[in-house]
């Protein structure tokens, strides 16, 4: 796999001008025959909240593990913007069989699909996780790079229709950017820091939108474990720490939607659907 450190390096120092506005080149990358630590995996599983039986992999750690070939697709010379700054909008994951934490894993990465909306560029990347010929996971995550935009802010999002009847809540403190990225190696400076974070124009450190999905994620076990199923999130508002937020599930047979909203569970932070299939 990319070395994390090398990327970072780009990621910190590359000088990039910004959009060119031409087509996104098609970029792949792989990596095959590669070995999960369990130590790493048990340090995830307890910073997102998952029970890990030091057998099966949490479906999100994939996910951990595939961001060093988005990383490395978009730190190279071919791409004229930085990835310091860009958003993840969506992300989407398929578990077709549980993963065990044996097992060498062969990872794909491909840039897909761009496209130019009124806020900015979004990019597709589909990344495939396969043991032997056999896929047993995959992802499609949206990454927006923001550009200047004359249009209207649009007004912040609300919740979908949950009754929020029984939410969970769940406190978050300032440290808990700093854990998932010492357990993810997603080191963001807008995660790790309050002055880290005003450089970027926030007042304080967010929450990694893939903690959050993971933690949803974890709530949903052990029911879901056993099965194949799609996870399907899009990240809504930002989530600034320490804060309290609140969890909630709706169940429709094979279909259970769920979001992450505030405290007072108004506003959405994240909303979300497993499919089983």
């Amino acid at each position: 796999m990319p070395s994390l450190l090398s990327l970072y390096r780009k990621i910190i120092f590359a000088r990039k001008p910004g959009w060119d506005e031409q087509p996104l080149p098609s970029i792949q990358i792989k990596a095959a025959n590669i070995q999960v630590s369990p130590s790493k995996v048990r340090h995830y599983a307890e910073v997102c909240g998952f029970t890990f039986d030091e057998a099966l992999l949490p479906p999100t750690y994939l996910y951990v593990m595939v961001f060093r070939l988005h990383a490395a697709i978009f730190t190279d010379g071919l791409i004229t913007f930085p990835l310091l700054g860009m958003i993840h909008l969506k992300n989407k994951i398929t578990q077709y069989r549980p993963v065990q934490i044996h097992e060498a894993l062969s990872f794909s990465c491909a840039l897909t699909e761009s496209r130019k909306t009124d806020i900015g560029l979004e990019v597709d990347l589909v990344s495939q996780v396969k043991v032997g010929d056999e896929l047993v996971w995959e992802s499609t995550s949206v990454y927006l790079y923001r550009m200047e935009s004359k249009t209207r802010r649009t007004r912040p999002p609300k919740g979908e229709g949950l009754s929020f009847l029984a939410p969970q809540f769940w406190q978050l403190d300032e440290g808990l950017g700093r854990r998932y990225a010492k357990a993810s190696g997603d080191y963001n400076l807008i995660h790790l820091h309050p002055f880290l974070s005003k450089r970027f124009g926030f007042e304080r450190v967010l929450a990694h939108g893939m903690w959050s999905k993971a933690r949803c994620v974890a709530a949903l076990m052990p029911e879901a474990e056993l099965r194949p199923f799609t996870i399907d999130v899009s990240f809504k508002l930002p989530l600034f720490m320490p804060n309290t937020v609140t969890f909630d599930t709706e169940t429709n047979g094979d279909h259970v939607l769920f979001e992450l909203r505030d405290q007072k569970g108004r506003r959405p932070h994240l909303t979300g659907s497993l499919q089983y299939l």
